[in-house]
């Protein structure tokens, strides 16, 4: 079980999340390895974007992207990860990183926030410095550029809300900083974005022309969702070896989803932490809302979803909520009980007991005990996986269909509907990702017959961690000439 970050060791970081040297942090060449970004050959270059909470890192992040991809408020706190994205420029790709606000004397969940930015910068080829201009370089920003000076790493210092000619002497003010020319930018308006995507290549390590965008392939996508606080971030910390994500005992932590490229059985797969939801989009707000989005947007990216239940707790509206969510938008699905590690027996016997009364929507779907926290049933997620990967990928050939079918209704026929029973034509399956079969018929199909069908199905061919869909194509009798 290895990560896309092999150099993220963290050894020269003090225990509280600090520096504790700055002398320490000048061998930044050595972690060149690390990649975030899609590894189907070259590696990316990485770019890194630090800065104080609330200066404008994530809509600066979105003006690259050219769409707003990462969670923005005008509250300070929003980002708490460390979230890479595919950014394009000129036809050459790399790997922008968003992160939360690098503040030197940080404590509690902001220290862990600060730590994933340390992180990021140390394995960066080159790192994005942003400053509100209208606030001026502070005692935070003036620590940052003495280590950022002693280091080899390219920077980039950007003066951020420069929204018209009057602030470039504010601008101008920031050369003091030690960093180089500043490179005023409206990260709200977009003044300035284009020369500073040219200098973020400029200062970025060659990477390989991209003529066709970002194309298909690569990794197999696998969503973490859930309710808030039932370990998503804990098990994609185990399952990348590193702290990939800040992990809290504050619900909600994780607001912008987060990839990883983990392999796990000599296979690599992309893994997404999202953030928990709580209640509905439409009835969210504020940072909640642009959460529950961005949640949405990640499942549907994803090809299959593991959606980890609180095991000792019991199965509440949320969990049924997320489940059926991901059950409506057709996707493979794999069920982690976490926290096996604090059930006893008589919790066991409930959890049985509560999974077939609440979980009888999606009764196709495996059940693993794990632990994210000790790694107990940890490895069994990889065979789960794929087998729900292979049922959400089959295709059952037309006439093996028709021979299954004509079989299963001689033995059980429809019921009779108005007086007349309704005859099966034939069927086809019109679509995989997920299973989609087409019946065509003379009358009506009760939903009880076709939900028959649909278990008929999955027994008899193999259709385990997949949704399998069954609609009806009624056909008129043609008028007399």
């Amino acid at each position: 079980m290895t990560t896309q970050e092999p150099g993220d060791t963290g050894e020269s970081w003090a225990g509280d999340g600090s520096w504790s040297d700055e002398s320490e942090f000048t061998g930044w060449e050595e972690f060149g390895d690390d990649a975030d970004g899609d590894s189907g050959g070259a590696r990316l270059p990485v770019l890194a974007v630090v800065g104080r909470p609330n200066v404008g890192k994530s809509s600066l992040v979105n003006r690259f992207l050219g769409r707003r991809e990462a969670v923005v408020q005008d509250i300070p706190g929003v980002t708490r990860d460390r979230v890479s994205y595919d950014a394009l420029w000129n036809g050459r790709k790399f790997s922008v990183v968003d992160t939360g606000g690098w503040e030197p004397d940080a404590a509690g969940l902001q220290q862990s926030v600060a730590a994933q930015a340390e992180r990021a910068m140390k394995s960066a080829d080159a790192v994005l410095v942003v400053i509100d201009t209208t606030v001026g370089a502070t005692a935070a920003e003036e620590a940052l550029a003495r280590v950022l000076r002693r280091s080899k790493v390219p920077v980039i210092l950007v003066a951020n809300k420069v929204d018209d000619e009057r602030l470039m002497a504010d601008a101008a003010a920031l050369w003091s900083l030690g960093l180089g020319e500043p490179i005023p930018v409206s990260a709200l308006h977009g003044r300035g974005s284009g020369d500073l995507l040219d200098a973020v290549l400029a200062a970025l390590p060659e990477a390989p022309m991209d003529k066709f965008g970002f194309g298909g392939g690569g990794p197999r996508r696998v969503a973490l969702v859930g309710k808030p606080n039932v370990g998503k971030s804990s098990l994609l910390n185990k399952l990348t070896g590193e702290w990939r994500s800040v992990v809290h005992d504050v619900a909600g932590t994780t607001v912008d989803p987060v990839d990883s490229l983990v392999e796990l059985d000599g296979e690599v797969w992309r893994f997404v932490d999202t953030a928990g939801l709580r209640r509905r989009v439409n009835q969210a707000s504020g940072m909640e809302y642009y959460a529950s989005l961005r949640t949405q947007s990640a499942l549907e990216a994803a090809e299959v979803a593991i959606v980890l239940i609180d095991s000792s707790e019991p199965l509440s509206e949320q969990d049924q909520r997320v489940i059926s969510m991901v059950a409506d938008s057709g996707r493979a699905l794999v069920l982690a009980l976490n926290k096996a590690d604090l059930v006893d027996a008589d919790r066991r016997e409930e959890i049985t007991r509560e999974l077939e009364r609440g979980l009888n929507r999606v009764p196709w779907a495996q059940q693993l005990n794990i632990s994210a926290e000790t790694g107990r049933g940890v490895h069994r997620i990889a065979p789960a996986l794929r087998t729900a990967l292979e049922s959400w990928d089959r295709r059952v050939p037309t006439g093996r269909l028709n021979s299954w079918l004509g079989e299963l209704i001689a033995a059980t026929p429809p019921p009779v509907r108005g007086g007349r029973q309704p005859r099966v034509l034939f069927a086809t399956q019109a679509a995989n990702r997920p299973p989609t079969f087409v019946l065509f018929t003379t009358g009506f199909l009760e939903a009880g017959y076709r939900r028959f069908i649909e278990r008929r199905l999955r027994e008899d061919f193999s259709f385990t961690g997949s949704p399998v869909r069954v609609n009806v194509r009624v056909r008129e009798k043609r008028g007399r000439k």
